[in-house]
């Protein structure tokens, strides 16, 4: 069975749950989803996409009447797959951050070209 890649998006995603499941192993699901803003669903997705991958695992610790409670853990290929993912991000984020400057420029230009004050300022006051 293959895995596919997660595409740039799933990964920001994960590396943002692993981030919050090496903090706090007890969050729970819903609590993930409301702290990053991902719906319930995508969280589920995701968490089990990365227990059956091996990077996370996962222990019932308490039963109360309704519902489990459960840890989830980094295993060591989940902490080596959340430093290869926030590698990867951090070179996507420096080449992102590389381009801005170019990327500023050409919208001044677009901005002066179509009769936009020239002196560079939006209606706040702010320099464009």
């Amino acid at each position: 069975m293959s895995v596919q890649p997660p595409d740039q998006l799933e990964n920001e995603e994960m590396l943002r749950i692993f981030r919050e499941i090496d903090k706090s192993p007890e969050m729970t699901q819903r609590g993930l989803s409301s702290r990053l803003g991902i719906s319930l669903g995508k969280v589920n997705f995701l968490i089990k996409t990365l227990i059956e991958r091996g990077f996370v695992k996962v222990e019932n610790f308490r039963k109360s009447s309704s519902k489990s409670a459960y840890l989830y853990y980094l295993t060591p290929a989940g902490a080596e797959e959340k430093t290869r993912t926030t590698y990867l991000f951090l070179k996507k984020k420096i080449r992102e951050y590389e381009r801005l400057p170019t990327e500023i420029q050409q919208l001044r230009e677009e901005v002066r070209e179509s009769g936009f004050p020239s002196d560079e300022q939006d209606q706040s006051g702010n320099r464009l």
